[in-house]
């Protein structure tokens, strides 16, 4: 039982931190922005994230991310006290998943690639 609370604690996080629509992440003065760059020949469909690398959430990229594209993001101001690293991995227009990837948010101007 602890495990689920904990699980549905993390996603609820996730959700509230990540629940933008892709055509509005614009950083308007709030939020740490970022920027998502797909260098494939296929449109990114779903973006997930984890903070611990094995429990991952979604973040909502609207219809996707088409090939060649790059759009920003935008973090919730609540997550601004969190970790620097998060592991994310992309699903592709064919179903397929990239491996998971560690990005340091600390990092000033930084742009993931798939």
């Amino acid at each position: 039982m602890k495990n689920h609370l904990k699980l549905a604690a993390f996603f609820l996080c996730v959700c509230a931190l990540l629940g933008f629509a892709a055509s509005r992440l614009q950083a308007e003065g709030g939020g740490y922005s970022f920027k998502v760059h797909n260098t494939t020949d296929q449109a990114i469909k779903k973006l997930q994230a984890s903070e611990d690398g094995e429990t991952y959430g979604n973040f909502d990229i609207g219809a996707g991310i088409e090939a060649g594209k790059t759009i920003t993001l935008v973090w919730d101001k609540s997550t601004d006290g969190g970790k620097c690293n998060w592991w994310f991995k992309a699903t592709f227009a064919d179903g397929d998943d990239s491996e998971a990837k560690k990005f340091d948010f600390c990092e000033k101007d930084l742009e993931l690639e798939f």
